[in-house]
């Protein structure tokens, strides 16, 4: 906040000894340029202008008050485009404005006023800008000015929305162009050509995921707010410090079963055309039907898990009982059948429901004991708060724009593990040398009794566990659910002079993770550089002379609600006053305490 008011005291500083420069002889670059520079003046000085001549030569202005002497005279220099000032009256005898309204506090002026703001924070929020105006400048501007002044200033920062969608197939073009190997295709729809779908995915994520993720792939969605709405969907994986990993992003002109079934095709079509033998993968989402339909048309031999979150909330808002709950997670987390059915016959006791809930919530689709998908431990939907951040962030930027700052953000955060997994020495990524070194510490109160060369039994308190170090199966299952020795493991391992480490699974290595970031993804040159051939792209899916218009969904009217949330979760929020008079948020006009 102190930064925020420096920076605001800052720039009224330098406004104001910039607009009060004002001097006989002294020159304009152009009469556009004059006429701002005499606005700022009107605005620091609390008087209203009126213009008395403008065309291409000349420019004459006055104080609005009858009888006030103050006026100016700007000409054109002969020979050149710089205006003048010619003649210079400077001293006001009126009193000027004497209320916080200003007829120079136009829309235009409040884009131009917050352009620097807006592009170190494209979410500067209206609310924010007519109270930084205030304090800045002394002027109350309404709600409305500032969010269309705002939007003005966004276009001219990034453009529009529609010349987004226009230039989307010179940008895909641009990304295969700079990062060979990736994927961007863009499809349009119906005779005016207006957006349908956009696919992409770097090579660098292809690589990673492909050469030294697990099988596991997140899928969720996240609705956009912008103008023309849409939906981005994604697809991440896992890397072996359990950290999402995108692999494809899409951006669709709505959410439907048609779209996910294409995003799918799409996607496994990536994957065969990168890989000889296609894993078999493990999915993770919240399960909609047209997820289910598509992960079962183009990967039908995948493991589709639903996301333990969802899943627990759904029980948790179903019930409403705190001991059921309970019961319920350590079912969720139960190793064997036998454990996750004596939980269940907990909750039976307690409620009969549970068995129809259950019906309809499969736990061969979620729980510990009896999915058989890899997890190694990784239960629950990431990649839905990474969607929802980029919707929140993005969802005021033309849709290239949105593009970039994803493609910027998985840039540094590949650069950034990249560098840190440099700097590891040990064997194992940090979350599973923690897990490791805990199994270690429980072994040493096991008892360890060792039947052959590979198969040993370990004694406890609790029971006893039989492992096999050559399958690297323990009877507790926890080694092979989460990927890691487990104590008893751990335990059999120490006993016979084995590295515990060296019998983790592959994906959870230092080198394995050095591997996922070992590509980069480059950036995009500014689109001024841009070629755009008049050939087609490959596969004919996108042509650089294609003029894609905006989809036919559209915002509706309205002030545009800039907080991201599902729809299950939508509360209206709390109606803000503002002023009729002042224009300040938090009163009505009845209570204003401004004169009239």
């Amino acid at each position: 906040m102190e930064d925020h008011s420096l920076a605001v005291q800052n720039d009224s500083v330098a406004l104001t000894e910039y607009a009060l420069d004002l001097a006989i002889g002294q020159e304009f670059p152009d009469v556009e340029t004059c006429r701002r520079r005499l606005k700022n003046i009107a605005l620091v000085q609390h008087f209203d202008l009126r213009i008395v001549k403008s065309d291409r030569s000349r420019f004459i202005a006055k104080c609005s008050k009858e009888g006030c002497p103050w006026r100016v005279h700007v000409a054109k220099c002969p020979g050149v485009p710089t205006f003048t000032v010619r003649t210079l009256h400077g001293e006001h005898t009126c009193e000027g404005v004497l209320n916080l309204h200003h007829q120079q506090a136009s829309v235009g002026w409040v884009a131009r006023s917050v352009e620097a703001r807006i592009r170190d924070n494209p979410r500067y929020k209206p609310k924010e800008i007519l109270q930084d105006i205030r304090d800045q400048h002394g002027v109350a501007v309404s709600y409305m000015q500032a969010w269309r002044g705002k939007e003005r200033s966004m276009a001219a920062l990034h453009g529009t929305f529609e010349e987004g969608y226009r230039v989307l197939p010179a940008y895909c073009e641009q990304i295969k162009k700079t990062n060979p190997g990736s994927i961007a295709s863009v499809f349009a729809t119906g005779q005016e050509n207006c957006f349908h779908r956009l696919f992409t995915s770097y090579r660098a994520s292809i690589y990673g995921f492909i050469h030294a993720c697990r099988p596991l792939l997140e899928l969720d969605r996240a609705h956009l707010k912008g103008k023309y709405l849409g939906s981005v969907l994604c697809a991440s994986a896992v890397d072996a410090d359990d950290t999402l990993f995108p692999l494809a992003i899409a951006i669709v002109d709505v959410e439907s079963d048609e779209n996910w079934m294409w995003f799918m095709s799409e996607l496994r079509k990536l994957l065969g055309v990168n890989t000889d033998n296609m894993p078999r993968l493990t999915i993770l989402s919240e399960r909609q039907r047209g997820v289910v339909e598509a992960v079962e048309t183009h990967f039908p031999s995948a493991f589709h898990g639903f996301c333990l979150r969802y899943v627990s909330e759904n029980f948790r808002d179903t019930f409403k009982n705190a001991k059921l709950v309970n019961i319920f997670w350590n079912a969720v987390y139960a190793l064997t059948a036998v454990e996750f059915d004596s939980k269940i016959a907990e909750m039976t006791e307690i409620s009969q429901d549970v068995i129809t809930w259950f019906q309809h919530f499969p736990p061969q689709l979620w729980a510990v004991a009896y999915f058989e998908g890899v997890r190694y431990g990784h239960f629950t939907l990431g990649v839905t708060e990474l969607l929802y951040n980029w919707a929140l962030e993005c969802h005021e930027l033309p849709i290239v724009q949105m593009m970039e700052h994803i493609r910027d953000q998985l840039s540094s955060w590949y650069n950034d593990r990249r560098n840190m997994g440099m700097s590891w020495t040990s064997i194992l990524v940090p979350s599973a040398e923690k897990r490791i070194l805990e199994a270690m510490a429980d072994a040493r109160c096991y008892q360890v009794l060792r039947a052959n060369e590979v198969e040993f039994e370990i004694v406890s308190t609790e029971r006893t566990n039989i492992v096999d170090i050559q399958t690297r199966v323990c009877s507790c299952r926890r080694w092979h659910i989460y990927g890691l020795p487990c104590a008893h493991a751990a335990a059999a391992l120490m006993s016979c002079g084995h590295n515990v480490h060296l019998f983790a699974e592959p994906c959870f290595t230092v080198a394995s993770y050095r591997e996922t970031y070992s590509q980069l993804i480059h950036p995009i040159p500014d689109k001024s550089l841009w070629k755009e051939p008049g050939d087609g792209t490959e596969g004919g899916s996108t042509n650089v002379d294609i003029m894609i218009r905006p989809p036919k969904t559209r915002r509706p009217p309205g002030r545009p609600k800039k907080k991201v949330l599902r729809v299950e979760n939508f509360k209206r929020p709390k109606r803000v006053v503002q002023c009729g008079r002042c224009h300040m948020l938090g009163h009505s006009q009845k209570k204003c305490t401004l004169p009239n």
